[in-house]
């Protein structure tokens, strides 16, 4: 009986971070990437059944996805980032370029569509296999990849950046 916390433990400890960045990609916010990043969990312990994929992490992302469509898709709020970034340069005048960089990229992002906002978080975020973002987003590999590849060239578009920089 004590397995199950444990395994609940090292689960949660494993992917939380994680699903809750992915969440906060999805939502916006972080009171409701917390909450989807709980419930997240509490479903997939939950679960009368095994995943069906063979990542573990995918198929957390797989459920806050769905619960974010589900429970906040009509809540298209963005609050500010100031908690969600922490300052980390040690040069003032680079952490302000560095915090405006962030938001300048966070506020485009979240102009794109909901699939795209998607698999660049997979991809880029999370460094996910196309495999995975297949299974997560239910796009065949090929279209995942296309995807991925389009949504970067949207998102270079919005920034203004040319082919290649970042």
């Amino acid at each position: 009986m004590e397995a199950r916390p444990t395994m609940f433990h090292e689960l949660y400890s494993r992917y939380s971070d994680d699903v809750y960045r992915f969440a906060y990609w999805l939502a916006g916010n972080p009171h409701d990437a917390r909450d989807i990043t709980s419930e997240t969990f509490v479903r997939a312990w939950t679960a009368p059944e095994e995943p069906r994929t063979e990542s573990v992490k995918a198929y957390l992302f797989t459920i806050a996805r769905n619960l974010h469509r589900k429970q906040w898709r009509r809540q298209s709020r963005f609050e500010p980032l100031d908690e969600a970034m922490p300052d980390q340069a040690a040069n003032p005048d680079q952490a302000a370029v560095n915090h405006d960089d962030f938001r300048q990229t966070m506020a485009a992002v979240h102009t794109l569509p909901e699939i795209d906002r998607t698999v660049l978080l997979l991809r880029a975020e999370q460094d996910l296999s196309y495999e995975e973002i297949a299974a997560v987003t239910g796009l065949s590999v090929a279209a995942a990849k296309v995807k991925v590849f389009r949504a970067r060239a949207k998102l270079a578009a919005l920034l203004h950046l040319n082919p290649g920089e970042k």
